[in-house]
């Protein structure tokens, strides 16, 4: 039975000293967890300072943005608009000249028939 014994100290030890390891373990642990603790909280009051300062900004590049959009859009409907009253100038234009062309071609037709 000796042997037996000395195997039941062994794991006995073993037993003691791992529950030892895990409080001495759970021990830095609850410290760590207290030193950090005003770090995570300065690091959230950072983001939400953060967030707060940034908030403006993003709201007038929005508005900025809406401003260049209708700015854009007030443009292309302008050269939309001038655009579409050449075309309705050569339209006449053309027009014009084609009945002039007609006028000249009825003329060269008389003259030749007659």
């Amino acid at each position: 039975m000796g042997f037996a014994d000395t195997l039941k100290s062994l794991f006995g030890k073993a037993k003691e000293q791992a529950a030892e390891a895990a409080d001495k373990a759970k021990e830095m642990a609850e410290d760590l967890g207290e030193k950090a603790a005003p770090m995570v909280d300065k690091a959230k009051e950072m983001a939400e300072d953060l967030g707060e300062k940034a908030a403006p900004m993003v709201d007038k590049a929005k508005d900025a943005a809406a401003e260049a959009f209708d700015k854009a859009k007030d443009v292309a409907g302008d050269v939309r608009e001038k655009v579409g009253d050449k075309m309705d100038e050569l339209r006449s234009a053309g027009a014009e000249e084609a009945a002039v062309a007609e006028e000249v071609v009825g003329d060269a037709e008389g003259t030749v028939e007659g």
